[in-house]
């Protein structure tokens, strides 16, 4: 039976926004790659797109041969422990896809494997590629795609670095051996070895990642609107701290240099944020920032108005803006479906630009509820569901493999 690999990615800049898939058919004796594929799907999530790239790669797969041997390897922990059949698949856009994917073979042909990030460049140029392709109004080209030449330039790479490593590990061997017969020959010391490193496996196991990037989340200080609870988004006026919010930002400026772990910081543009972000960074002796996209939503006509006042002028818009995230404010405001796609935008570009960083996120209640919400993969309406305290920190922690854990949210024990 012939064997082959499936190699296959998915991606989609502003999850959902603009998306495309890659994938691509290896020999499964000699490695080289013997289909590829790739498409631009318009407006879609980073899971759908990975599904995509899967369903796209058995099916070339099959083209080959239908009676191979197929191990699928993803980056995706979604779709491999899903397909595995040890998570349960909840989506609703998921389980027609894993449905799919799962009648081109039969089940006993085919395994599913988790891969780091680095080792999918193949199938993530594709993906890149056609995502590329559909931003200029088009479709993957495979006549003018440069995946296949960046893969073997970085299998290259990695065969070299673990030349390097094993060359190295063997000049340790050697130091060791020589170490342990002088100790062996004494006659004042016993013979010592070295322990053999053993890997923790199953659930006590830890892989190999490297450190996430960690988003520390700190709501900007109080203003003068905040204790009345008015609507105070980007529409609107600037507002500047309050002297209660001043003392908040020194109060939390405190706190994290006493903790240390932060190392760069980021900001929303409006007045508030930047001073509190300003606080921060004098005490720890950093620089701050900014990025458009941690603006606090544009709350249109609502602005500077509490609930009870827009209850009253706009029972109509407020109850359907309540309802439905598509819906935005009265008089041209931004609907949290909008938010949601800026944030994530932002977001990516973050973690893109901070690999392996604890960065400070300074912004405001949307953006850090949208980056709590995200990473949960909660539904909309658990924005209405989250308390958010002035000057409070959250922390949400992205992991290579794809995964993301939400490690703190609402702290305000530094302003007590």
């Amino acid at each position: 039976m012939r064997q082959f690999i499936v190699e296959a990615d998915g991606g989609s800049r502003g999850n959902p926004g603009p998306a495309g898939y890659g994938a691509v058919v290896l020999d499964g004796r000699t490695g080289e790659p013997l289909a590829e594929a790739a498409e631009y799907i318009g407006i879609a999530t980073n899971n759908v797109a990975e599904y995509k790239g899967l369903i796209a790669g058995l099916n070339a797969a099959k083209a080959l041969d239908p009676a191979a041997g197929i191990r699928v390897r993803m980056d995706s922990k979604l779709v491999v422990e899903q397909m595995s059949g040890r998570w349960k698949i909840k989506h609703p856009d998921m389980k027609p896809l894993a449905a799919e994917a799962a009648r081109i073979f039969p089940a006993g042909q085919v395994t599913f494997e988790w891969i780091p990030r680095e080792r999918n460049k193949h199938a993530d140029r594709l993906a890149n590629e056609a995502m590329d392709a559909g931003r200029n109004g088009g479709q993957w080209d495979p006549s003018a795609s440069t995946a296949a030449l960046d893969a073997s330039a970085a299998r290259a790479a990695t065969t070299a670095a673990e030349a390097g490593e094993a060359v190295g590990r063997a000049a340790q061997t050697e130091r060791t051996e020589a170490a342990s017969s002088v100790s062996a020959s004494s006659d004042s010391a016993p013979s010592v070895s070295a322990p053999a490193s053993s890997a923790s496996v199953g659930w006590g196991s830890s892989a190999d990642l490297g450190a996430p990037v960690t988003f520390v989340l700190l709501r900007h200080g109080e203003t003068a609107l905040t204790p009345e609870k008015r609507f105070s988004g980007s529409g609107g006026s600037d507002p500047e701290l309050s002297a209660a919010g001043r003392r908040q930002a020194e109060a939390v400026a405190a706190s994290l240099a006493a903790r240390g772990t932060i190392q760069e910081i980021v900001s929303s543009p409006l007045r508030r944020c930047r001073e509190t972000a300003g606080t921060v960074a004098a005490r720890l002796g950093l620089d701050v920032t900014a990025e458009e996209g941690l603006r606090e939503t544009d709350f249109g006509a609502w602005e500077g108005l509490t609930f009870a006042e827009v209850r009253e002028r706009y029972p109509d818009d407020l109850s359907a803006w309540l309802a439905s995230p598509d819906v935005a404010p009265t008089g041209g405001g931004e609907s949290f479906t909008a938010v949601g796609r800026r944030v994530a935008a932002v977001r990516d570009r973050l973690l893109e630009r901070y690999r392996g960083r604890t960065v400070l996120v300074v912004t405001h209640v949307t953006p850090v509820k949208t980056l709590v919400r995200l990473a949960l993969g909660a539904p909309p309406e658990s924005l209405f569901r989250m308390e958010l305290s002035a000057a409070s920190l959250s922390a949400v922690a992205y992991y290579a493999d794809g995964n993301v854990s939400v490690r703190l949210l609402n702290d305000t024990s530094h302003l007590r």
